[in-house]
């Protein structure tokens, strides 16, 4: 299957460094094959992160982005293909070990424990201790990094105190969102990350990801929305069928490119090289 790329220097290999010229990519699946029985969930995936981007994943339903984020993320392990982190092989056991490279994800679910209160939430497996060896929680500790943290991303709750269970939709993604940007030093993903967002909840995520990225994090962000993919992303990567299709510079392409690679129209007259 050819791969089409739209606008993007470097696309047969190195990709666009911040200063204009090429550079290697951070995060990177080559080849990556993951099978249910006889369901092929990815055929030989190929994906690209480079440092300091925001890159969306896109695909229809069934196109393997799911698995293709937890093979990235250590949730699972691919049946065969290589991850390349800062140039280097690696194999994640687990979703801990991913963390411990500085890769974080904030999943559809987001994964917070709805009895607990956000400060708990936000160090949720990282808790502060004032005795550890006593496992005695330093809780206004862990208060005064969570509203450090939630005031860095312009997040207002209305108590810190109250369970997450009696937030809004919006205030417990801020909760998820922030979570994972207060341990991320290397990449974030983030899956359909304003699917349950009003419109003003929506832009504040879609700034979160602007300022992760002006930190120098690369965020992930994997949607169906395509106005948002084009507002927020800096490049775009197609997911049909298992495998990487396209990719395309966000600032050079359009919704209809877009849908077309989606959906297989673009690829019947695609080919390599730049437009």
């Amino acid at each position: 299957m050819n791969v089409i790329k739209r606008n993007l220097v470097g696309a047969a290999g190195g990709g666009p460094g911040r200063d204009g010229g090429m550079a290697e990519p951070l995060l990177e699946a080559r080849g990556i094959s993951k099978r249910y029985g006889h369901v092929r969930a990815l055929d030989g995936a190929d994906f690209s992160v480079f440092s300091g981007e925001v890159v969306a994943m896109i695909g229809d339903n069934g196109a393997g982005k799911s698995t293709l984020v937890k093979a990235l993320s250590g949730t699972l392990r691919p049946d065969s293909g290589q991850i390349i982190l800062d140039g280097e092989p690696v194999t994640f056991t687990g979703p801990l070990d991913a963390q411990r490279h500085g890769i974080e994800t904030v999943y559809q679910d987001l994964a917070l424990a709805p009895d607990l209160d956000a400060a708990a939430n936000l160090h949720l497996g990282r808790e502060l201790y004032k005795i550890p060896f006593l496992r005695v929680l330093d809780r206004k500790a862990m208060r005064e990094r969570a509203a450090a943290a939630f005031a860095e991303l312009g997040v207002e709750l209305p108590d810190m105190r109250a369970p997450v269970a009696t937030l809004s939709g919006g205030q417990r993604q801020s909760v998820a969102v922030a979570r994972v940007v207060s341990y991320a030093r290397k990449v974030i993903f983030m899956d359909e990350p304003t699917a349950a967002l009003g419109v003003v909840q929506r832009a504040r995520v879609l700034d979160t990801m602007r300022r992760v990225r002006d930190r120098g994090i690369s965020v992930v962000m994997i949607s169906h929305n395509m106005p948002e993919v084009l507002a927020v992303a800096d490049r775009i990567e197609v997911l049909r069928l298992g495998q990487r299709v396209a990719r395309f510079t966000a600032a050079g392409t359009t919704m209809d490119e877009l849908v077309g690679a989606m959906t297989g129209a673009l690829a019947t007259r695609g080919g390599e090289g730049s437009r």
